[in-house]
């Protein structure tokens, strides 16, 4: 009852309006959301560590690009996770040959705690939250730290991406994760190298599988976010 008083009150004081039309209620409508060009597709995506890559779509919609934008940057918007995670599962739901993940574990890209505590969450976790839900799989988040900071990687070129998240990730508690199938989630897949360096070290503390999902996946130069 608290908590629907509460919602009650956020409500009346702080109302929700659609990025795309201003419909009150909603940050993103389902008519708004039609437009999001959800990807009923999917083809293989295999790198080094990382087994395949799911995605929504590019990123290049205006309209996604403001809510990943405001989920990410400041003014933050944390409740945006619940729109921009039900595109993952929309996406998921259009396949005509549905992934099987019931044996696997959901893990987030974490942030370093400086940058976690200057933005009060970690926008990863949060998607792999709902997903969790979803795929009714477990949610581990204390087995892949990110102990270094770096500079964010929209900050710097494509080539030093590599060199700037290298050693960044540890793992601790790995008897939670050894022998096991990785749901390795992020937000944004662009070059792949902070992905790539998380799945590097989950191998590493004794992962076999692991399998990238992220909203979209984008091209060099499209990710220019503020003050990410």
């Amino acid at each position: 009852m608290k908590e629907k008083i509460k919602k009650f009150f956020l409500e009346l004081l702080f109302p929700r309006f659609c990025f795309g039309c201003q419909k009150q209620g909603y940050y993103l409508c389902k008519d708004c959301e039609s437009i999001l060009d959800v990807s009923g597709f999917h083809k293989k995506f295999k790198t080094k560590e990382i087994n395949d890559l799911y995605f929504v779509t590019e990123y290049k919609n205006p309209l996604l690009k403001n809510l990943i934008q405001r989920f990410k940057s400041e003014p933050f918007i944390k409740e945006l996770s619940l729109p921009l995670c039900s595109l993952i599962t929309a996406h998921f739901q259009l396949l005509d040959k549905k992934p099987d993940f019931s044996d696997f574990v959901l893990i987030p890209v974490p942030l370093e705690k400086t940058r976690l505590k200057w933005r009060g969450f970690n926008q990863a976790e949060e998607i792999a939250k709902q997903l969790s839900r979803f795929f009714k799989i477990p949610l581990i988040n204390d087995v892949l730290i990110k102990e270094r900071k770096t500079l964010p990687q929209v900050k710097v070129s494509e080539k030093e991406r590599k060199e700037n998240i290298s050693k960044a990730f540890c793992w601790q508690n790995k008897e939670k994760i050894q022998n096991k199938k990785v749901l390795l989630i992020d937000d944004i897949y662009i070059t792949g190298s902070t992905m790539e360096e998380c799945a590097t070290t989950l191998k590493d503390s004794g992962v076999k599988e692991i399998i990238g999902i992220v909203i979209a996946r984008a091209k060099s130069g499209q990710d220019n976010f503020r003050n990410v």
